[in-house]
């Protein structure tokens, strides 16, 4: 654990243990039998370890446990409870050498959820399970709203990175599984108020090796589509250097339209998957003029009807390839097929317009004919960007989406102000330099 990681989860945790304490002392503990704390704890511990993959994160089901630890014993000394149990569960790999003892910090740290709920029991006279739904709402309220709080105030004080409504999209599905979850466990309180004790925690034992078969299965799964995925974006890189291989230009070109369309994908906003096919969209959109003579593809003159026929069918052979391949790189096809196509209809080969344009293939297609004008090809030089950027104007509703041409050409002006930045400290060193000459 690095030094602003452990400051991070002493000072969490400390904060934690205090307000804790402080629960524990002012709500007036009364005595409990410490074998029944001693099973919730080692169920805690057991449940902690039992890891499900919710979306980008993942959680445990220790809420099927924690509810009815707060009905099995005085709501305001369960928070105290629940770091050890946490430590508890991390014991064993701590002790195989598989995790760092410095890890053990976290325990508190990650105990807020704790919180909320005892205290909104504890101020409500500790009403139980079968009675007062209202209050047992507003304490997972509480739970969800604490635990919110303090994970937000971490990102904040020490990962400046991170956002709240990125925070928030991500314990969505956490909190909502955590709402099943306290369901089921409210009919564990129930048993338990019935005369089960503290052992009615043990009749959802077998859930829990349930949900670790389950999770260890998905995560096999998960690595096998991750090796899949390799393979195939491997394939894609592979094609890009044969492209490379068999034209240089072009093989040029299409890095260019990847750096391009990239950050145009990032001005858009456009989710992780959308950016990938936009990158991979834009490496392989020429991918099919490996199919189209060499030329007629380096011809200096404009090209006659039968050449242009043959031309444009190269998105129809790049489809194709990438559907042989099959997987993601089969969506590639289509986003490689429609690079062509124009906004107001006018493109090839569907004829497609607007929306009916899937957003990667628009924004490959500004990209591409941005860097084309902007290159220099057989036929022709290279075009100034700002002739470039006129020209991507006059066209924008026409030939390109014109929210994609924004962005774009946003990206460029920015792009375009960083490169004069670049050049200034270096110009006038130059005129330095001249001034010293004159000196001497």
């Amino acid at each position: 654990m690095g030094r602003g990681l452990r400051r991070a989860e002493l000072i969490g945790g400390g904060l934690f243990l205090a307000a804790a304490l402080a629960l524990a002392l002012l709500g007036g503990v009364e005595s409990f039998s410490p074998a029944t704390a001693a099973i919730y704890m080692v169920a805690i511990a057991i449940a902690s370890n039992v890891r499900i993959d919710v979306g980008p994160a993942f959680t445990v089901p220790i809420q099927a446990v924690f509810v009815p630890m707060l009905f099995a014993l005085p709501a305001p000394v369960v928070p105290l409870l629940v770091p050890p149990a946490l430590a508890l569960g991390m014991l064993p790999d701590v002790l195989r050498g598989r995790v760092a003892p410095s890890w053990l910090l976290t325990a508190a740290s990650n105990s807020w959820f704790a919180l909320g709920p005892a205290l909104v029991l504890a101020l409500a006279g500790e009403p139980s399970p079968d009675e007062q739904f209202g209050i047992l709402a507003v304490a997972l309220a509480a739970q969800f709203a604490v635990d919110f709080a303090a994970a937000a105030a971490r990102e904040q004080l020490f990962d400046d990175r991170s956002s709240l409504a990125g925070l928030l999209g991500e314990v969505k599905p956490i909190y909502a599984l955590d709402f099943a979850l306290s369901l089921l466990g409210l009919v564990v309180a129930l048993a338990a108020t019935s005369g089960y004790g503290g052992w009615a925690v043990v009749l959802i034992a077998p859930l829990f090796v349930v949900l670790r078969f389950f999770s260890r299965e998905r995560q096999e799964r998960l690595g096998q589509l991750a090796e899949l995925n390799d393979a195939y974006q491997g394939t894609a890189l592979l094609l890009g250097d044969v492209v490379e291989a068999d034209d240089s230009y072009t093989g040029e070109h299409s890095k260019g339209v990847v750096r391009l369309s990239i950050e145009v994908a990032d001005a858009l906003g456009l989710g992780a998957d959308a950016r990938r096919n936009v990158e991979f969209g834009a490496l392989l959109h020429d991918v099919g003029k490996i199919a189209v003579p060499k030329e007629i593809i380096n011809k200096t003159g404009a090209l006659n009807e039968r050449e242009w026929a043959l031309m444009k069918r190269h998105t129809i052979e790049g489809q194709r390839m990438l559907e042989r391949i099959g997987g993601f790189m089969a969506e590639i096809g289509t986003i490689v097929r429609a690079s062509h196509e124009s906004w107001d209809g006018s493109g090839y080969p569907d004829g497609l317009r607007g929306e009916e344009i899937p957003i990667e293939a628009r924004v490959v297609s500004a990209c591409d004919s941005f860097n084309a004008m902007t290159t220099t090809r057989s036929y022709r030089e290279a075009m100034p960007v700002a002739d470039a950027t006129a020209e991507m104007e006059r066209c924008a509703g026409t030939q390109f989406d014109p929210e994609v041409v924004a962005a774009l050409l946003t990206v460029v002006r920015e792009e375009d102000g960083e490169e004069r930045e670049a050049r200034l400290p270096a110009a006038l060193a130059h005129h330095a330099f001249d001034r010293d000459l004159e000196r001497l």
